[in-house]
């Protein structure tokens, strides 16, 4: 079983043993934290806005994980802190796919629907920034010039909807799908990419 496999298998197992092992409570409470694990997958978009060697290097989609803090200041507004990683790759490429892990940190305004509910459904909305760790750099050329292109760090805005589901007192599981605007991840030739992430966490509350 590879790595990424044994990830979502676990996280599927600790999401069913949730649903059958805790009592159901259903509310959203005011001045509560929250600390959520998650994994799912991201659909990336074009590196440049240019041909390199006649290909345009792409973000590939790929499986991505992390975790969320939330802050709840009333049943119905909160603010959502979230840390992902994606292993991904550079694709499309003359000399083949280079590894392009991306980090995400996002600061979000996130407001609860029914929050005294046993489904929560809430939106999100905020800014953060894309870290970007490229292998080796591309290579080609643009316009019959040799270029080198190396990774690049850029502001990020996203917005989502997504649901909870309270299992307890102290533990949920959360469902999301979040789109991300990335302003860049290489240093030449950039272009902003439209990434979305569909994720499923499992989280504590205190």
């Amino acid at each position: 079983m590879s790595r990424k496999s044994a990830c979502v298998t676990g996280l599927a197992a600790f999401v069913a043993l949730g649903f059958w092992s805790l009592p159901a409570s259903a509310q959203v409470k005011a001045a509560t934290h929250e600390v959520h694990a998650f994994a799912g997958w991201m659909f990336g978009d074009d590196l440049t806005e240019t041909d390199v060697s006649g290909l345009t290097p792409e973000l590939d989609d790929d499986f991505t994980f992390g975790a969320r803090y939330v802050y709840n200041f009333t049943e119905m507004l909160g603010l959502d802190a979230s840390f992902g990683y994606t292993p991904g790759s550079a694709t499309n490429l003359t000399g083949g796919d280079i590894d392009l892990d991306v980090i995400t940190l996002d600061v979000d305004a996130m407001w609860s629907f029914s929050p005294t509910a046993k489904f929560v459904p809430y939106v999100l909305g905020g800014v953060g920034y894309a870290f970007a760790d490229l292998d080796q750099p591309i290579t080609g050329t643009v316009n019959g010039q040799p270029v080198v292109i190396e990774d690049d760090d850029g502001f990020t805005l996203n917005a989502g909807v997504g649901a909870r589901y309270i299992l307890s007192d102290a533990a949920q599981l959360r469902f999301e799908a979040r789109y991300r605007f990335v302003d860049k991840l290489v240093d030449e030739f950039d272009d902003s990419l439209n990434t979305f992430e569909a994720t499923v966490g499992a989280g504590m509350t205190f």
